[in-house]
């Protein structure tokens, strides 16, 4: 048996193929697009059609390359990027271009919405989130808004990986993890909030789809792609998820104690748990899973995004960075940088800047900029995972994927700031080997197999053991004073305006 995973991402979508009986991923093929170009500020943007040419254009990729054996794919499973806005007609077309999770043009409308209820903190009590402009709600005011026309002739709103999932079966649907990202949804009854639904709009609710469980599936593949595809019998559509719920089950991340931690572009951290976890202050997203479970979710805008930039102003190459950062003592000799290059979403400081604190005629120099920057974004992410404990999520082992967890310096740093062992995977698939995980697991609900989900992720998700770091005394005594600097130092200059 056979399972496609799709991720759909920002930049690109990749598909892979797994095998059910030997774990082995047989092939993988992906496609690349980009942003529209020309918005204004803040305005991020995607046209819904490129993320088809580019499934499309994937999955035939993988069919190639496994010649006959597409006869065996049994079920498809997509993950699409969070929060974006999909707008359909009657006619199921989109009615404009989708605004992403990374448009920031709706604090306005996010700031409308939380005085109408009071502030942030009655929309949590509402709905266990804080309404921000990565999330759905915003965005959806901002088309009703300045887009009178084109929210007047939408008849379905969907997220990214539902609209895949409509293309790819016709069905029109959303499962509980994506939909807790839309800001609409409370996630401790798993139902549409009425309140602030009807108040961004009073047909809005007629235009959301039904919700359902993670665990069921949306559909069957659309005869037309079946037969396109050469691919035989009804083929399964899960549910899908978001790229974070669809990367949790791809890091075995779906029992308590788990924490994964992505070093990407930004940074995330987010971990299982058996009952909703409500943030008060807002900062860490009350999210469910694509188990029917929860997931704490902490996100950081800057990671790999600033060790990448002091890498090309030195022109270094990443085995000279990881040196240049290895050359220099725990804590740069007093070099304590502020990794908000992009503004910051947890702290919330949206028109956020990067600060180096600490610069003498010793430390303004490359390689003690190149360690702070480290420490820095890696210490950001450590303010989630100090805000994860304070909520009762103490992990046990963290699971490390992302470009950056391919360092074996950083990975160490990693166990030292947050204190406990990390470990990277064999694959780095993520997203893509979720999506197919929970494909498989669908596909043998369906059929009445004894089969759970930890069975299949047991099988699939490999741990490198090569790769895990067990945190230092020293180390950990030394970054956990430092975080405490760190964000004295934000909360200082953020109360005097300078932030």
């Amino acid at each position: 048996m056979l399972y496609l995973g799709i991720d759909s991402g920002t930049q690109s979508t990749k598909t892979i193929v797994l095998d059910f009986e030997t774990g082995e991923i047989l092939a993988s093929s992906s496609a690349a697009y980009g942003l529209i170009q020309g918005l204004g500020p803040g305005h991020m943007e995607q046209d819904p059609q490129d993320w088809i040419a580019a499934t499309e254009q994937s999955i035939e990729g993988c069919l190639a390359k496994i010649g006959d054996r597409r006869k065996e794919i049994k079920a498809i499973g997509v993950s699409g990027q969070q929060h974006g806005l999909v707008l359909l007609n009657r006619q199921g077309e989109p009615v404009r271009a989708a605004k992403l999770w990374c448009d920031t043009a709706t604090q306005e409308q996010c700031e409308e919405i939380a005085a109408h209820f009071g502030g942030q903190s009655e929309l949590i009590a509402k709905t266990g989130n804080a309404m921000l402009p990565g999330y759905t709600a915003s965005k959806i005011l901002w088309v009703k808004q300045h887009e009178p026309a084109n929210y007047a002739a939408t008849e379905t709103i969907l997220l990214p990986h539902d609209y895949l999932n409509f293309w790819l079966s016709g069905e029109k649907r959303m499962e509980y993890g994506d939909a807790s990202g839309t800001a609409l949804f409370d996630v401790r009854t798993r139902t549409w909030n009425r309140e602030i639904c009807e108040f961004i709009a009073p047909d809005l609710l007629e235009k959301l789809p039904p919700l359902g469980s993670s665990a069921a599936p949306v559909g069957i593949l659309r005869n037309a792609l079946a037969e396109k595809w050469g691919l035989s019998g009804e083929v399964l559509i899960s549910a899908g998820g978001g790229d974070n719920m669809m990367g949790a089950i791809g890091t075995g991340n779906i029992r308590s104690g788990i924490v994964t931690a992505s070093l990407g572009t930004s940074g995330t951290l987010y971990a299982y748990s058996d009952k909703p976890i409500i943030d008060e202050e807002g900062e860490i997203a009350a999210f469910c899973d694509s188990t029917d479970a929860w997931m704490p979710l902490a996100c950081t805008m800057n990671v790999t995004v600033a060790t990448e930039r002091v890498r090309q102003l030195f022109g270094w190459t990443h085995a000279e960075l990881e040196a240049a950062v290895a050359s220099v003592p725990v804590g740069a000799k007093g070099l304590l940088f502020l990794p908000y290059l992009n503004g910051e979403r947890m702290p919330s400081l949206p028109n956020g800047k990067g600060v180096f604190h600490g610069l003498t005629m010793e430390t303004m120099a490359a390689p003690f900029m190149a360690r702070a920057t480290m420490e820095g974004v890696t210490m950001g992410l450590g303010y989630g995972m100090n805000r994860f404990r304070s909520l009762g999520v103490n992990p046990t082992e963290i699971r490390l994927t992302g470009g950056g967890s391919n360092s074996a310096l950083w990975r160490q740093m990693c166990a030292d700031v947050f204190g406990c062992s990390t470990v990277a995977l064999r694959t780095a698939e993520g997203a893509a080997l979720g999506a197919a995980i929970q494909a498989a697991w669908t596909d043998h609900r369906v059929n009445q197999s004894s089969l759970s989900l930890a069975d299949i992720t047991a099988r699939f998700v490999q741990l490198d053991e090569t790769t895990r770091c067990q945190p230092e005394k020293s180390a950990v005594e030394f970054y956990s004073k430092w975080q405490v600097r760190q964000t004295e130092l934000m909360r200082r200059l953020h109360g005097s305006g300078y932030l």
